[in-house]
């Protein structure tokens, strides 16, 4: 077997092997780990392993592999265990131990190898190898010595406690709960039995290697740190030890090279502080090993301190210490936090916190964001229990102040950044999010007091504006964009509705202080000309933030206006684009408050106006920009988009004479028809280009209508702006014209198809009513035969706003156009489906087809289904309904379809059902015969076909309202229906029933009438029909 398996891996590992080979090879080594003969293959690959001549690496590390999933996935016999501990300890003992001819194993191998001993540590530590830890201990040193002087035993000794501590104590291994008894008693047993002498070893190791093998003390170091979590703390903290770590720490290293000892051992000792223990004893150990002093002295140490700014600072040392800061002052927040600590107690800890809230500001203010980021946890916690103080002691108030100036001055950019810079979008954007972080800190300083927050904020942008106007543009603009970054956070506080949880609520000097700011930003020319691109949209963001500030003061817009107006032509895309969009959503605040000053800005902005249309590139989808550094021609154009719609706002204000806003939408519409009427030609003969200019032409034109109405028809929202005048409406039907003859021309395009449909929902607020006899036209082009039943679901939710906006004008049209309609829409449901994405789209199309009948129905034109022009489609309309409200098997994602439809028949019900002839209450009575407003509409279809879908539906063993709740509400509809049908029909439904449902149910069903008759609550029947069907109808 032994020769077999070393042939395997021979042939598995060989990159010439034929791949055939290669596949079986790899399967008999696979099969290897489960095979019966368990014993006999730990036998030939343990032998393959300690064989004297070693064959090559491979050969010897997949054997030690499946030795070890052999134990793991085989349970063998604790004799086999025993034997291969011998085999292992002989090998070892022969191997490596000082002066051996055959030097020790690759780096590999032993963590192989460590991985077998902890698997058989685990299964015989308690019973059969108790002597494991004096075993490994004994190999670290030389036969005679008193030392652990054998460097190749000492380094197995280390592997093989880090590897232990990994199986049974790491708290971030997920184990079943049978794994957490055996690991629980095995710490037990360690701690017992070993504990000690691993503590003194460490010592020992320390003592010996501390100035000659830096690997050696790294990983006991590292080993140390893993298990002081779950060992007696006195074994650590106490002087010989501490003796042996404290120097490690201090060390210098006079290269200023890393070094990973001094930073391993301030881990170590990041983990002993952090090491669970009662409040009392946590505040003790900390003021005990006088961690203030000894990080003040790392601070103070050349590569923090002398090389702090040069290309020597050492970063990982300034991570290590922070972390170990973040550590103390977490733990010391805890003690606060603990009910249970005493008086004594919380005033050493508070005591503690001002030494170290110092420190930890010190790394808060580190210019390496990931060394600042390391004690943002701690901090957020100081903050957060400040919060939670009734009264703050003046300890703690004084200690806000340097906490809020050091958040302010992380957020400003340090000098090396740029702004801008392709080459520096990665760094941008984590500034960015660090900065998110920093404003939550800032948030918390605001909570807790709020009028130093206001004073400190208020005087920094104050100081930047002087200094702006006493130096101009040779102010650094990181300062003036920090100023400004506040100054757009100051909001959060200044105004009402944003509010930080504070216990008083907002100071009232906060909105008077943010009015001084807004003035003498907007006063001064200084930032809206400041040659900084970053400073110019910081002022556009705020202009836009802030624009409720233009209410009170009207008189500024203009030069905010004019501002705008020049940064819309800004040189920077990032500029250009944003302000686009900063500039529409400035003025549609505004609108009232902006004044006749359309054509001025019309003027001004004309050359922006122009659509150049560019496709894509066949990699664009690589692109994966942000949208705030897209600047592809998609992006670019979506953001022109915002122009067209801001000349519809300033262009449609209420002092703006009706004449003239059709003056101002022709200005800007003609040059689009004429640029639609150059390409139209060009892209019915399939230029991509010219498809794409018609496409962005149409979107301009809906976009600019939305931008001069956005009255939506049927509203009762009373702040809804009135309907458009009728010389606006007049122009933009020439627009509707427009877009169909394009429409009409190219919809075989699903481009331009969506973006008629995008512009018809936006003339809906200009046309009002005068949509309507173009609406056979509109179902022509958006509902072709290439249009998807995705495109079909969006056209119908239009055809929804657009039927109850118009309800009391649309009947003739909708007559007109109903059988058409419904025939596409057939179409659409009877298409073959394939895949998950067309089942998606099917499930829409049903849901929105249901919804539009239901519309009509609602808004009192069901006539229109019924008169003479549609009643040929009848029949089909109610088979479509009716099949729909039948699909209720679980793979069909059917049942929201089907709810709306039951709930559907249920509304038919009740319009064409006529007078109710019956009544439903605790004493129930039939009123006379039905008289519905369809001739046979009470026998035909009420009882014959609605009633027989409910029961076709409850008698289908896959509808289980009982353990559905999509089900349920089917039920639900289905019980309405039946009580709906009984108020119509009366006695008819009632014999009906005692005829034919409850002979074939075997039930006398007066229960069942009793149910119905008087459950007033649907849903009380609905309960009475899930009874029945889980008893008759399983």
């Amino acid at each position: 077997m032994e020769s077999q398996i070393e042939n395997a891996i021979e042939i598995a590992w060989n990159a010439t092997s034929d791949n055939n080979l290669k596949g079986q090879a790899f399967e008999y080594l696979d099969q290897l780990r489960y095979n019966s003969e368990a014993w006999q293959v730990c036998q030939a690959c343990i032998s393959l392993f300690t064989r004297q001549q070693h064959p090559s690496e491979v050969v010897r590390l997949v054997p030690l592999e499946i030795v070890n999933q052999i134990i793991h996935v085989q349970s063998l016999p604790p004799q086999s265990l025993v034997s291969l501990r011998d085999v292992l300890l002989e090998y070892i003992r022969a191997n490596y131990t000082t002066n051996q001819q055959s030097p020790p194993d690759s780096v590999g191998l032993q963590n192989k190898l460590t991985q077998i001993l902890t698997t058989l540590f685990v299964s015989l530590y308690r019973e059969g190898w108790e002597s494991f830890i004096d075993d490994f201990l004994t190999l670290t040193t030389i036969p005679g010595s008193a030392r652990p002087d054998n460097i190749a035993g000492v380094a197995l000794y280390l592997r093989i406690l880090s590897s232990i501590h990994d199986e049974i104590a790491d708290v971030l291994v997920a184990r079943q709960d049978a794994q957490v008894r055996v690991h629980t008693d095995l710490k037990d047993l360690l701690r017992e039995r070993d504990v000690q002498k691993i503590a003194q070893s460490w010592k020992d190791i320390f003592g010996l290697y501390r100035d000659q093998d830096d690997v050696i003390v790294e990983m006991t170091l590292k080993v140390l740190g893993k298990w002081i979590s779950w060992i007696d703390i006195s074994l650590i903290i106490n002087q010989e030890m501490l003796g042996q770590i404290f120097p490690l720490i201090g060390r210098t290293n006079a290269s200023g090279a890393a070094d990973k000892v001094r930073d391993a051992a301030i881990d170590a000792f990041n983990e002993i502080v952090g090491k669970k223990m009662r409040p009392a004893d946590k505040t003790e150990m900390i003021s005990y090993l006088d961690l203030r002093s000894i990080i003040s002295t790392l601070i103070a140490s050349p590569p923090l301190g002398d090389h702090k700014g040069t290309s020597l600072y050492d970063t990982d040392l300034a991570e290590a210490v922070a972390k170990l800061v973040n550590t103390v002052m977490a733990d010391l927040v805890r003690v606060l936090e603990d009910r249970a600590t005493d008086d004594a107690t919380k005033m050493k800890a508070t005591s503690l916190v001002r030494d170290f809230v110092p420190l930890l500001l010190r790394f808060f203010s580190d210019e390496y964001d990931e060394v600042c980021s390391t004690v943002i946890p701690s901090l957020t916690d100081l903050l957060q229990y400040f919060r939670k103080i009734d009264s703050m002691p003046e300890v703690f108030s004084e200690m806000l102040t340097p906490i809020l100036n050091a958040i302010i001055m992380k957020m400003r950019y340090d000098e090396t950044s740029s702004w801008g810079e392709e080459d520096e979008q990665t760094d941008e954007a984590e500034f960015q999010e660090l900065r998110k972080k920093l404003q939550v800190l800032q948030k918390s300083v605001a909570a807790v007091d709020a009028n130093l927050y206001v004073d400190v904020l208020s005087n920094l942008v104050a100081r930047s504006f002087q200094s702006l106007d006493e130096q101009g543009s040779q102010l650094d603009w990181r300062d003036l964009d920090l100023a400004l970054h506040e100054m757009y956070l100051f909001g959060e506080l200044a105004t009402p509705s944003q509010g930080l949880g504070m216990k008083t609520g907002p100071p009232p000097q906060a909105s008077e202080r943010l009015t001084a700011m807004m003035t003498k930003m907007v006063q001064s020319a200084g930032v809206a000309n400041y040659p900084h691109p970053a400073i110019l949209l910081q002022y556009m963001e705020i202009c836009h933030r802030y624009s409720a500030f233009f209410e009170a003061q009207s008189s500024m817009i203009v030069q905010v206006l004019e501002s705008f107006v020049t940064l819309v032509h800004h040189s920077h895309v990032r500029i250009r684009t944003r302000s686009w969009y900063l500039f529409f959503r400035f003025v549609k605040h505004l609108r009232a408050q902006v004044g006749n000053v359309a054509e001025t800005v019309i003027q001004s902005i004309s050359d922006l106006l122009p659509i150049k249309a560019e496709v894509p590139n066949d990699d664009a989808d690589d692109d994966m920009s942000s949208d705030e550094t897209d600047n592809s021609a998609d992006a670019v154009f979506n953001a022109q988009l915002y122009l067209f719609e801001a000349i519809g706002c300033i262009s449609s204000t209420a002092s703006t004479p009706a004449d003239k806003q059709a003056l101002y939408a022709r200005s800007v519409m003609d040059p689009l028809f004429a640029d639609m009427e150059q390409h139209l030609p060009r892209a019915k003969a399939g230029d991509n280009q010219a498809i794409l200019q018609v496409h962005h032409i149409i979107m301009a034109l809906g976009t600019l209508a939305h931008g001069f109405s956005d009255w939506t028809p049927g509203s009762q929202n009373s702040n809804q702006r009135p309907p458009p005048p009728k010389a606006l409406s007049d122009e933009f039907a020439r627009a509707a014209e427009a877009i169909l003859i394009a429409l009409n021309e190219l919809n075989t395009s699903s481009d331009i198809r969506a973006a008629c449909r995008a512009a018809f929902s936006r003339l809906l607020g200009v046309l009002g009513s005068a949509v309507l006899p173009q609406l056979p036209q509109w179902i022509e082009g958006l509902l072709s035969q290439s249009s998807s039943k995705d495109e079909m679901a969006m056209f119908l939710r239009l055809l929804d706003q657009v039927v109850f906006g118009f309800k009391t004008e649309i009947f003739d049209v909708l007559n007109v156009l109903l059988t058409p309609l419904l025939q596409r829409v057939f179409g659409g449901l009877r298409e073959p489906i394939s895949g998950t994405d067309d089942e998606i789209q099917l499930a829409e199309l049903r849901r929105e087809y249901l919804t539009f009948l239901g519309i009509i129905l609602n808004n009192d034109l069901g006539g229109v289904l019924i008169s003479e022009a549609n009643q040929g489609f009848f029949e089909e309309l109610i088979g479509s309904i009716l099949s729909l409200a039948t699909e209720i098997e679980p793979s069909s994602g059917n049942l929201p379809a089907s709810k709306i439809a039951f709930s559907l028949l249920a509304k038919m019900a009740t319009v064409w059902g006529g007078p109710d002839v019956a009544t439903i209450s605790e004493n129930p009575a039939t009123l006379g015969s039905p008289s519905p407003t369809i001739p046979g509409f009470d026998q035909l279809i009420l009882i014959d076909r609605f009633h027989l879908a409910c029961w076709q539906v409850l008698s289908n063993s896959q509808f289980r309202p009982s353990t559905d709740a999509q089900t349920k509400q089917v039920l639900n509809e289905i019980a309405g229906l039946e009580q709906i049908i009984y108020l119509k029909t009366g006695a008819s439904f009632i014999q009906h029933l005692q005829s034919t449902l409850f002979p074939e149910l075997g039930v006398d069903g007066e229960q069942f009438l009793r149910n119905m008759t008087t459950s007033t609550d649907r849903k009380t029947f609905a309960k009475y029909l899930q009874t029945l069907k889980d008893n008759k109808l399983k």
